[in-house]
């Protein structure tokens, strides 16, 4: 009877300790994966990490640092995430309906692809590229952690290959934006991504060249280009200085490889900023716009470009109302010098919609000044 009493208390004593055991595993399951409280649709103000301007990156003797660069990948990987997006298949066709040369289950197939983003606000917003998320149907993002978390899409700018995201996820770590005057060629920067799906990388190079723009990439474009190894993968991700802050997005690359061949282009923390702002408080970007095209009028004598010459004004636009003509050439914008069209586009495009602007215009050799009513630049899908 005893050993009865002994066994049976034995038994119980196990079926405690088993029940407690599994009553945590399972309460601790539920913090890791459970699903985070909802945040609101759109907070009133997001607070972005600004690095002052003497906190930017080290140059001279100074950059080398005694730890090499750890402190400044430490900081940044802990903002920059892993996207992996997913197409629907398409509705799979009848055998007589299928296109021409699609192998056998090519329909039933869909498609995935991967990239990286940038947490940059305690709210869940992550920016990344367009190309990242285009087109997808289902996004997730790989948090710092190892946490996976459902993606939506705020909003996107296909012009610069912007666009942000946003998780519902605690405890993130917002990246700090860099000085965006700063940025000089030949300061060290650290590229943060996922190149190949490999896992979180951080390659080191320098700032090659700043402003590089008719690179046939984006609409509009101001890259930074960098020798730091950039690869498929690595889009949307974190270009820093050696103090881990943000000065570009990772967007590009020139290969003939379709590997890193020491020339990489990253979106500019100005305009990033300056897309990504618009996008969370309106869900999109509202550009200038006038109704012309231009050529580059260049200076004979010295090879250098001049302004930008109207070809063509649209009839009915914003140009046109105003009182430009075809042949009238641009030289500045509100005092600010347009020296070609390519800078046409650019200053036109920052200007507000529904404002006016001054524009300093030369006609059959004489000064004239005009004033425009901007209109709203019309969405232009990404080729």
């Amino acid at each position: 009877m005893a050993r009865n009493g002994t066994s049976l208390a034995r038994r119980l004593w196990l079926l405690t300790t088993q029940a407690i055991a599994v009553a945590a595993g399972l309460l601790i399951a539920w913090r890791a994966f459970g699903p985070a409280p909802a945040a609101p649709v759109r907070p009133d103000v997001v607070a972005l990490r600004e690095a002052p301007a003497e906190a930017s990156a080290l140059r001279g003797p100074d950059a080398r640092l005694e730890a090499g660069f750890r402190g400044a990948a430490r900081k940044a990987a802990a903002s920059v995430v892993n996207v992996y997006t997913r197409t629907a298949p398409p509705r799979r066709l009848p055998e007589w309906l299928r296109p021409y040369g699609e192998p056998d289950g090519a329909a039933a197939q869909g498609q995935t692809s991967l990239g990286s983003g940038v947490i940059v606000a305690e709210q869940g917003y992550i920016l990344t590229n367009n190309h990242v998320v285009e087109g997808a149907d289902e996004i997730a993002v790989m948090l710092p952690g190892d946490k996976v978390a459902e993606a939506r899409i705020v909003g996107t700018d296909p012009e610069t290959d912007l666009a942000v995201l946003r998780v519902d996820a605690r405890g993130l770590q917002p990246i700090t934006f860099a000085d965006p005057d700063s940025v000089q060629v030949g300061d060290i920067v650290l590229a943060v991504g996922d190149p190949f799906g490999v896992g979180q990388t951080v390659t080191q190079g320098i700032v090659s060249a700043t402003g590089r723009n008719r690179l046939g990439i984006n609409t509009f474009e101001n890259f930074i280009q960098t020798d730091a190894a950039i690869n498929p993968g690595n889009s949307g991700g974190a270009l820093v200085d050696t103090a881990g802050h943000l000065v570009g997005i990772n967007t590009a690359i020139y290969s003939r490889s379709g590997g890193s061949q020491g020339i990489g282009f990253a979106i500019p923390v100005s305009l990033a900023r300056q897309v990504m702002e618009q996008i969370i408080a309106t869900g999109r970007v509202n550009r200038g716009w006038l109704g012309v095209s231009a050529r580059d009028v260049v200076q004979e004598s010295t090879g250098v470009a001049a302004g930008a010459a109207l070809v063509t004004v649209q009839s009915g636009g914003p140009a046109d109302k105003a009182g430009l003509r075809a042949g009238d050439t641009v030289v500045a914008i509100n005092g600010r010098e347009v020296a070609d069209t390519a800078a046409l586009v650019r200053e036109a495009a920052a200007l507000t919609p529904g404002t006016r602007a001054r524009f300093d215009v030369l006609r059959a050799g004489a000064g004239v000044v005009v004033d425009v009513e901007i209109g709203l630049r019309p969405v232009t899908r990404r080729r």
